[in-house]
């Protein structure tokens, strides 16, 4: 019986056909898998600092909305400063959370680049306001960066009203949350450090957002615009809105 096997260009051509098969499905199951951990990690921060405020609600009596002075300039200061002491952003972090690291400005944040260490920079932004370079950031315990205004103070908001595009632009519907914001960048200061955007619809938050942001990799991104106010951290643009209420519980 002759035993037949293949030849070298049956086993050229077979590798090749593997070869363009894996260099279309690798970048896709990549870019699925970051979008799954973009996602999580989001849900995670958001769930993170809600906890925080309504533990200080409970143990020091205020919350974000109660807070009555804005972060001490001396980053050391900050950094230890006690919620039963004065009543700040920083004060509430560094009494609820375990395992934080306080940074002061954003800018203070380094990343190794070929060029060598670089200041963190948000690469691409949509409704984060221009002066998010002197926001505060902290280093959650997994990585994530949490940021937010370094004016933040009395983040209340009247019972029934919504907080509309976090109002990043002033008073909007009777309050004014401009210095309330902030954002989540769940990857760090690592890149891509975009904003998560909509492949279609308005990035906005109200009733009739309509935005979408499919599992691609130039859409579902590392840094989600965030609103504090009282005991609550949430969403500040559509895109991040989005993106909550599609995580997995």
């Amino acid at each position: 019986m002759n035993k037949q096997g293949f030849s070298l260009a049956e086993v050229l051509i077979t590798l090749a056909v593997i070869g363009i098969v894996a260099a279309m499905s690798v970048p896709a199951l990549i870019s699925n898998t970051n979008g799954a951990k973009f996602r999580n990690q989001f849900r995670k921060a958001i769930s993170s600092l809600n906890q925080a405020a309504l533990m200080s609600k409970a143990h020091y009596g205020y919350d974000f909305g109660g807070t009555d002075a804005v972060c001490p300039a001396d980053k050391d200061t900050a950094a230890t400063q006690h919620p039963e002491e004065a009543m700040t952003f920083c004060s509430l972090i560094n009494g609820t959370m375990k395992s934080v690291t306080y940074y002061g400005k954003l800018t203070n944040i380094k990343r190794q680049s070929k060029n060598g260490e670089v200041a963190y920079k948000l690469e691409t932004r949509e409704t984060i306001p221009d002066d998010y370079e002197n926001y505060l950031a902290y280093s959650l315990a997994d990585g994530t960066l949490i940021a937010f205004h370094p004016e933040a103070k009395g983040c209340d908001v009247v019972l029934g009203r919504r907080p509309v595009q976090a109002n990043f632009s002033g008073p909007v519907d009777g309050m004014d949350l401009s210095k309330c914001v902030g954002f989540v960048d769940v990857n760090g200061p690592s890149l891509p450090n975009r904003e998560v955007n909509c492949v279609s619809g308005e990035n906005k938050i109200d009733a009739g957002s309509d935005c979408i942001v499919d599992n691609n990799a130039n859409r579902l991104l590392d840094v989600y615009p965030i609103v504090y106010h009282d005991a609550t951290v949430e969403p500040a643009s559509g895109a991040a809105l989005f993106v909550l209420d599609t995580s997995k519980i």
